[in-house]
């Protein structure tokens, strides 16, 4: 049966999902320098979303809130209580507006994967994840040669405290390494990751779901009703992926913060 599946696929042209989804083709300004893909105007338009809801949250906010403020409070508390005094207690009341802005953003990018027209994370194709992941290794450092100074800061990092010297020559390398080198990579990678593979399982059941209804023959119609039970299925699932990678790269980012104006490691 899956023999014949594939052969009457390949017959009529069925194509499986690829990388090839992550490069769609120009779609403005094709001629210049300034062109845009549909991933460059998804990025623009969330974006704007997000500026418009939290300008309209709190721009004539009110001692008791209601209708957009509340919604907009609610999501701002998420964050403060949740990430900010959870993992850095008071002292983390500094980052609370960057950890926002970094929470919503990604977390803006990542649910276009499922919204109809757009069908694509912006985090899905590395420059976002690696923008984002960059300004964070910036913030986290930044903070910690401010709060420490250069050198404390780098011999907190570098040379834990109780550690005896001469295991400093295996520990100081993979100490800079994971703090400096790395952590801005498994930021990038691990939420690239997701939502490039959540995005191919979709294309990759709703194209079979269309296929199997639509061009496959016999028999073989009934599976793509299962096709589409599981990209429904996936599509659930996708929700709940784009909130948890959000609060995992904001809470990461949250902790490396802490760690960094922490005294000793």
């Amino acid at each position: 049966m899956i023999r014949a599946w594939l052969l009457a696929a390949e017959s009529t042209g069925f194509e499986a999902p690829s990388v090839k989804e992550f490069f769609p083709p120009v779609a403005l300004f094709a001629d210049s320098v300034f062109r845009m893909t549909r991933i460059n105007l998804i990025g623009m338009l969330m974006t704007l979303v997000l500026v418009v809801f939290f300008t309209l949250a709190f721009r004539r906010p009110q001692f008791v809130p209601r209708g957009v403020q509340n919604a907009g409070e609610v999501a701002l508390n998420f964050v403060r209580v949740n990430i900010v005094e959870e993992v850095m207690g008071a002292k983390g009341a500094p980052f609370t507006g960057y950890l926002t802005t970094l929470f919503f953003m990604v977390l803006a990018f990542n649910v276009t994967g499922f919204v109809p027209g757009l069908q694509i994370a912006g985090t899905s194709v590395i420059a976002i994840p690696l923008m984002l992941a960059l300004v964070s290794w910036v913030v986290f450092n930044v903070s910690g040669i401010k709060h420490h100074g250069v050198g404390h800061y780098l011999k907190n990092n570098l040379f834990p405290a109780g550690v005896p010297a001469p295991i400093y020559l295996l520990v100081t390398p993979i100490e800079f390494v994971s703090t400096f080198l790395l952590r801005p990579m498994t930021l990038t990678v691990r939420l690239l990751a997701n939502m490039m593979s959540g995005h191919l399982l979709l294309v990759l059941f709703f194209s079979a779901t269309s296929y199997l209804l639509f061009d496959a023959a016999g028999f073989l119609k009934v599976f793509g009703l299962a096709a589409y039970a599981m990209g429904f299925a996936f599509t659930l699932f996708e929700v709940l992926v784009a909130f948890l990678q959000a609060y995992i790269f904001t809470l990461l980012t949250a902790v490396y913060i802490d760690g960094a104006l922490a005294e000793s490691h």
